[in-house]
């Protein structure tokens, strides 16, 4: 049976699972995209944990943008102007 590092808090495959989970909610299949070619995900765990601000870290995959915060990950949708119709 493989074990993580004894050093390892196992934090960054909780993030890496909540983006894929989040991806997948958006109808994103991970079988056609490769996370890795759009954020490294062990650096963003180590920004976001390391913070003594309030940070949030935006990414997009495949055309869906993301807000990676302590939080945790949230899909960016961006406001539709008002069209007039009061």
């Amino acid at each position: 049976m493989h074990s993580p590092p004894s050093d390892s808090s196992g934090g960054s495959n909780d993030l890496l699972v909540e983006i894929i989970e989040t991806l997948e909610t958006c109808g994103l299949e991970d079988d056609t995209y490769q996370l890795h070619d759009y954020v490294d995900v062990e650096a963003l765990e180590q920004l976001v944990a390391s913070s003594d601000e309030d940070i949030a870290v935006q990414f997009t995959v495949e055309g869906i943008q993301l807000d990676v915060s302590p939080e945790g990950v949230d899909v960016v949708v961006e406001d539709q102007p008002d069209t007039g119709s009061e």
